[in-house]
């Protein structure tokens, strides 16, 4: 689990176990959009990539990070292994290709690597497990709005994600 479920249950104000199970739920989904709002893996995980009709820009920005910088990525062309890269890893992960790519034109990529801040929660960055804590409770403080714009994304969250999730051009 990405969360540590002692930690959301006093985040959440809990010290009964009957809600164990109802704040688990909570928590998988607060870890779930944590990570798509910040564009991340929170634990290791493989991601699959494919790219239709690329461009042959020199540098491509893979979707979910982070990466190690020493990462192993996995990169097909058109059916074909292709090792003419660099890695960049980090937060916000790239690809930069070297001038052996720049002369194709390829019509599909497929990269396939590995992302995430560790295999255990405590892999995980502080505040982003203080967004997931912050979160869940939202869920678990709000479990019936009375309208669909009351409890949405807590602020902490939104804050903490957007650091993380970067610029995009």
């Amino acid at each position: 689990m990405p969360f540590d479920l002692a930690s959301i249950k006093v985040h959440s104000r809990v010290d009964f176990n009957d809600a164990d199970d109802d704040l688990t739920n909570k928590a998988w989904t607060a870890a779930a959009e944590v990570e798509q709002f910040a564009q991340i893996a929170l634990l290791t995980q493989t991601i699959l990539v494919n790219v239709f009709d690329p461009n042959c820009e020199r540098d491509m920005l893979l979707p979910i990070g982070p990466v190690a910088d020493d990462a192993e990525i996995a990169v097909t062309i058109d059916g074909t292994a292709f090792t003419a890269f660099d890695v960049i890893g980090g937060i916000r992960p790239m690809i930069r290709w070297r001038d052996t790519y720049l002369a194709l034109t390829p019509s599909r990529i497929i990269i396939e690597y590995t992302a995430g801040f560790g295999d255990e929660a405590d892999d995980i960055p502080r505040d982003l497990a203080e967004a997931i804590r912050d979160q869940a409770a939202l869920h678990y403080d709000g479990r019936s709005p009375m309208d669909a714009k009351s409890l949405t994304t807590s602020p902490h969250m939104a804050r903490v994600g957007a650091r993380y999730r970067g610029v995009q051009v």
